[in-house]
């Protein structure tokens, strides 16, 4: 299923890298990264354990959207910078830690519905060498391909 590589070939070679995880169960189930080039959600469509790419559900994230979503990760990924340094935090998603992440949660619900009519599409996954949650993103890219 994946195997890790430098960026420079994974931009070649079409990949694309993804901005913001919302969930994470061996493998990334929803997201936001980019298809052809401008800022997707994604929910994953149907999963199994086998090697082959999951099938998505994949739809436009609005402009406004993109912004919170971007501030959003980086209220999460710099708890998380924190906790790995061994800081005893409490999880942003527990409430009232931060009143930012949670207002920005809040506008973000609608945006992160599927809605009806959204494309599906095979998303292939690799990861590159840097750190697993980091402020602009994640260490995985995908790149989209057509369903059957």
């Amino acid at each position: 299923m994946t195997d890790t590589w430098e960026a420079g070939r994974l931009i070649a070679d079409g990949f694309e890298y993804a901005v913001v995880e919302h969930e994470w169960y061996d493998g990334p189930r929803a997201g936001l990264a980019p298809v052809d080039g401008e800022l997707h959600y994604f929910r994953c469509f149907r999963w199994d354990d086998s090697e082959e790419p999951d099938t998505y559900h994949v739809w436009p994230a609005s402009a406004a959207a993109a912004l919170w979503e971007r501030e959003w990760w980086a209220i999460f990924a710099a708890w998380n910078a924190r906790s790995e340094a061994g800081e005893d935090t409490p999880h942003p998603d527990s409430g009232g830690v931060d009143a930012r992440y949670d207002a920005l949660a809040r506008l973000l619900v609608p945006h992160r519905q599927c809605p009806d009519g959204a494309r599906r599409l095979i998303g292939e996954l690799y990861f590159d060498d840097g750190d697993r949650y980091r402020r602009d993103g994640t260490d995985y890219w995908f790149r989209w391909h057509p369903v059957g």
